[in-house]
């Protein structure tokens, strides 16, 4: 049982320099107006992202501070002041301005962990434009979907990319009328305007008009269990949100030099990856290459990074490297280390420990939460498995479902849905022109997550599962939906139904089950197929891992495919209610 792990205590030291030292004064005294007033605001009014994570940093003494520090795949090293990247982004906001791009515009990026998508978002929102930061590692369709559902303008990505996955898409999005190229000094493709000469063209000096907070900022994207990938929008007011939650939840102090490894195509990448840091004036390090152990290991040792903010899967693949790397390695700058995007197994926390002398810190949030709402704070004991308690400013319960709404479950230990009292600065404000699935977040006079939790007698919270068919691996949210059908489009499938498997590493990993149309046979050589469709038109993060055939598929009456039923089968787990499956007695 959870309840007999051991409680890890923290020191005195630790205690005493945290930025949350005592939990219950810091909530009876917290109020989103005076977190309001830790930020500058614009001297013309109002509030916008990039200036308080950029502009007014480089204005004063920080301004020749390394604001991102980027380490590339071959081992160059560029380092960005606060200074640089306040002239950088007010070229790009001048680029946009000049191409004629107005206010509320969507621009998309589409790159790895290059300067050039720093760069690109935080100008997008100096100019008062949405940004949408994609995976690079997308296939051509959930790249074309989110560019036409979120009525795409500017698209920036790479000259590889481009081609790859690009090209062939742009008569299906006849919105797109700007893709800036970043890559080869050459002439870029056709159709495609270069990102650096765009840049080299506009002025270094940009004035932020008057944003209003409501503004709409930033637009991430999240899989449901049916249907296409929904848009989350935030606001430009999500910023105290981040700010806060930098302070309180990451214990950042001004000194710092962090490094959140999440890619900004994740919202952990963009809200704590780029934002939340940013606004502290701390060191960011960004890391342009794939996971691997030993490098990941240098980055901290020679970076001396302070704050360390990472994902369950890859905190298990160090797991299982051992602890042996870890030695060898002088790690003695690292204060605080936190885990987000699924939760963090008990078993985690106490190999973190052992290895570093500190625990992972797990906390909770979602796309839509926008920033961090639970954590296990730097002050604080952290009890292994739990997600930790509520932030300042945000009241959590568990509820269960009546007739006229919902009603708090108040017994520890018992499960319900997890859900969060509005109000909190980045609370997501639309799904992107979904008004009424939007509504059916809220009831009773609160967000519903959707999320299965129970709480404990002394207010951590503890995750038990999601409450739909979302897919979670290695920080990734599938929806079941986008694969299956990217499978029914090969011509011996009949139906496909899709889950997520429990995997040591990655949480969860993509696993199909397809039946076929007469005619076709199962066997390796279809198996192989149907992989390498997968993965050319999803990409390898979204495209399953494992296919099983399979005669037929439950459905209930109504045809919708029971994945549940699914789940259960596979793994051997009770069936539960089956009343409305299609041959059901």
């Amino acid at each position: 049982m959870l309840s007999s792990l051991p409680v890890l205590e923290k020191c005195a030291e630790d205690v005493a320099r945290a930025n949350l030292r005592a939990y219950d004064a810091a909530r009876a005294s917290f109020s989103w107006e005076a977190a309001r007033r830790d930020l500058d605001g614009l001297p013309s009014g109002g509030l916008n992202i990039a200036h308080e994570a950029v502009d007014r940093h480089a204005a004063g003494p920080r301004g020749s501070r390394v604001a991102i520090r980027w380490l590339g795949r071959s081992g160059t090293t560029r380092d960005l002041t606060y200074a640089d990247l306040s002239r950088q982004t007010s070229r790009f906001a001048n680029a946009l301005r000049g191409l004629g791009v107005g206010p509320g515009e969507r621009v998309y990026t589409l790159l790895g962990r290059v300067p050039e998508l720093y760069v690109a978002v935080l100008g997008t929102l100096k100019s008062g434009n949405v940004v949408c930061p994609l995976f690079s590692a997308f296939g051509p369709e959930p790249i074309r979907t989110r560019l036409a559902i979120g009525g795409a303008r500017v698209l920036v990505t790479t000259e590889a990319l481009y081609e790859r996955k690009v090209a062939a898409l742009r008569a299906s999005l006849p919105e797109l009328e700007h893709v800036l190229v970043v890559g080869p000094k050459g002439a870029p493709p056709e159709g495609t305007l270069a990102f650096d000469a765009l840049l080299d063209r506009s002025a270094d000096a940009f004035t932020i008009p008057a944003t209003d907070p409501e503004a709409p900022a930033l637009l991430h994207f999240t899989s449901g269990t049916t249907g296409k990938p929904k848009g989350v929008l935030h606001v430009h007011q999500a910023v105290v949100a981040h700010h806060a939650t930098g302070r309180l939840a990451l214990d950042l102090h001004p000194e710092d030099v962090f490094w959140c490894t999440a890619d900004p195509g994740w919202v952990t990448g963009t809200s704590y990856g780029i934002i939340a840091p940013l606004t502290h004036g701390v060191t960011s390090i960004v890391d342009e290459a794939d996971f691997d152990v030993e490098r990941w290991y240098r980055i901290l040792a020679e970076q001396r990074v302070n704050v360390w903010y990472s994902a369950p899967t890859a905190i298990r693949m160090l797991m299982r490297a051992g602890i042996e790397p870890v030695r060898r390695h002088d790690l003695g700058a690292l204060r605080f280390l936190a885990s987000v995007g699924e939760p963090l197994n008990p078993e985690a926390v106490l190999w973190s420990q052992e290895a570093f002398g500190r625990p992972f810190h797990d906390n909770w949030w979602q796309t839509e939460t926008g920033g961090i709402m639970i954590a296990n704070f730097a002050s604080m004991p952290v009890r292994p498995g739990s997600m930790g308690r509520p932030l300042p400013g945000i009241e959590a319960a568990v509820v269960r479902p009546t007739e006229d709404g919902v009603e708090e479950i108040r017994e520890p230990g018992l499960e319900g849905e997890l859900a969060l009292r509005p109000g909190w600065p980045s609370m997501f404000r639309a799904y992107w022109n979904e008004p009424e699935r939007y509504a059916k977040c809220f009831r009773d006079g609160w967000y519903l997550t959707g999320d299965l939790a129970h709480g404990d007698d002394d207010g951590y919270f503890w995750f038990v599962g999601r409450g739909d068919d979302v897919i979670k691996t290695s920080g990734h949210l599938i929806g079941p939906f986008e694969v299956e059908s990217v499978l029914m489009e090969h011509p011996g499938v009949a139906e496909a139904g899709v889950i997520g498997k429990p995997d040591p590493v990655a949480h969860e990993v993509v696993k199909a089950f397809v039946s076929l149309k007469p005619g076709f046979v199962p066997g390796e050589a279809l198996r192989r197929e149907l992989l390498a469709l997968a993965r050319k038109r999803l990409g390898a993060v979204v495209a399953p891992k494992e296919i099983d055939f399979a005669d037929s598929l439950p459905r209930t009456r109504s045809g919708k495919i029971m994945r549940r039923l699914l789940r259960a089968r596979e793994l051997g787990l009770p069936e539960g209610d089956v009343s409305t499956l299609e041959d059901a007695p």
